[in-house]
């Protein structure tokens, strides 16, 4: 019966790994207009579609929803209908069936790399930060380009722009629900992005001012090591010492 399970569960992940593989190729596809345009469109589409009922499906029969949320953000970036490149966010799953396989274990990269790499995607707040930063983003180019009638990979790049505070200026909001957006934008956008480069910042600070600590502790160690060997040969050579002195 566990045979069956795990058989089912392999198979699951393969279908996954099949479906990623193939939505990366189809933007690919579409990024260098080889093919059919519309047809791609349509399998991303479909992809999408069948990602995002997995992802419901998973979100149903998940014991802690709220743990679920956390860990699958990626997952829920990843199927946002707005623009083809947001597959690269469907690669956080591939990172989760690689573990789960311990396939990282096999090939030789798993202990404290993957320690410190979920360390810093989960434990410094890294992800909640990155998720809802691209949400804002999201959402206010999605707005943007409805409102502005332009299209959403433009919308994206002036969103994108926007909320990193480099403004090209070549595109421009002309109507006020347009600036109102970009209002909004620019107050919430750029605070959660100072927070996220902040939080970057913060872990590599700690990360080094941590391993300075460990090695100042590991030559403290040492040379208590190294005193105490000085003291047992001082004790010897005091010994010895006596010993000739009694013979003389």
């Amino acid at each position: 019966m566990e045979n069956e399970v795990e058989l089912k569960v392999v198979m699951y992940h393969w279908l996954v790994v099949g479906l990623t593989l193939i939505s990366f190729l189809n933007v690919a596809l579409m990024i260098i207009r080889l093919g059919d345009w519309q047809t791609e469109w349509w399998v991303a589409t479909g992809l999408t579609i069948i990602f995002a009922i997995d992802y419901g499906i998973r979100l149903i029969k998940a014991k802690n929803r709220k743990s679920f949320l956390i860990t699958s953000a990626f997952d829920l970036l990843g199927i946002i209908p707005m623009h083809p490149g947001f597959v690269i966010f469907r690669l956080a799953r591939l990172v989760r069936i690689i573990r789960y396989h311990h396939l990282f274990w096999h090939l030789g990269i798993s202990g404290k790399w993957t320690r410190n790499f979920h360390r810093f995607v989960y434990d410094t707040g890294f992800i909640y930060l990155f998720a809802i930063s691209v949400a804002i983003i999201s959402l206010s180019a999605l707005l943007f380009s409805i409102f502005e009638h332009r299209s959403l990979p433009q919308a994206l790049w002036w969103a994108v722009t926007t909320a990193t505070t480099v403004g090209y200026g070549d595109i421009t909001p002309s109507t006020a629900d347009g600036k109102a957006i970009a209002i909004i934008l620019m107050l919430g956008g750029v605070g959660f992005i100072g927070l996220l480069t902040s939080t970057i910042t913060d872990y590599f600070t700690n990360e080094t001012a941590d391993k300075a600590k460990t090695e100042e502790q590991d030559d403290r160690e040492l040379l208590r090591q190294l005193s105490a060997q000085i003291t047992r040969l001082d004790q010897k050579v005091d010994k010895l010492q006596s010993k000739i002195n009694q013979k003389k």
